[in-house]
């Protein structure tokens, strides 16, 4: 058996009961490692959900401006030029990816 860091084992029982409800705080912060979720409420005694829709938003636009960058640069590289209706096209990719940087921080800057 290879070295591990967790190397203490815990058991414990539950009821079916208890179970359901485990399996549904799980599901409503959208995590299916028990191991990780109980460990984390044992020791923290809860956990945050962040439910922040801008997040995925964010993440979406993070691809397509990386997307974006790569063949940016790959166009000056091969040809040497670069247009300025990219360079507007860049701008406008990073003013969204700020605005939803900003939204986020506001949903954040809410939580109590």
């Amino acid at each position: 058996m290879a070295n591990r860091k967790r190397s203490i084992l815990i058991n414990f029982r539950v009821t079916e009961g208890e179970r359901e409800q485990i399996k549904q705080r799980m599901a409503a912060i959208g995590t299916t490692n028990m191991e990780a979720f109980l460990r984390k409420m044992a020791l923290d005694g809860y956990v945050v959900n962040l439910d922040i829709p801008e997040l995925a938003e964010m993440t979406s636009l993070l691809r397509r401006s990386s997307n974006n960058v790569n063949q940016l640069t790959r166009h000056v590289h091969e040809t040497g030029r670069l247009y300025e209706s990219e360079v507007i096209a860049m701008r406008q990719s990073f003013d969204r990816l700020w605005d939803c940087a900003q939204k986020i921080l506001r949903s954040l800057a809410n939580i109590q």
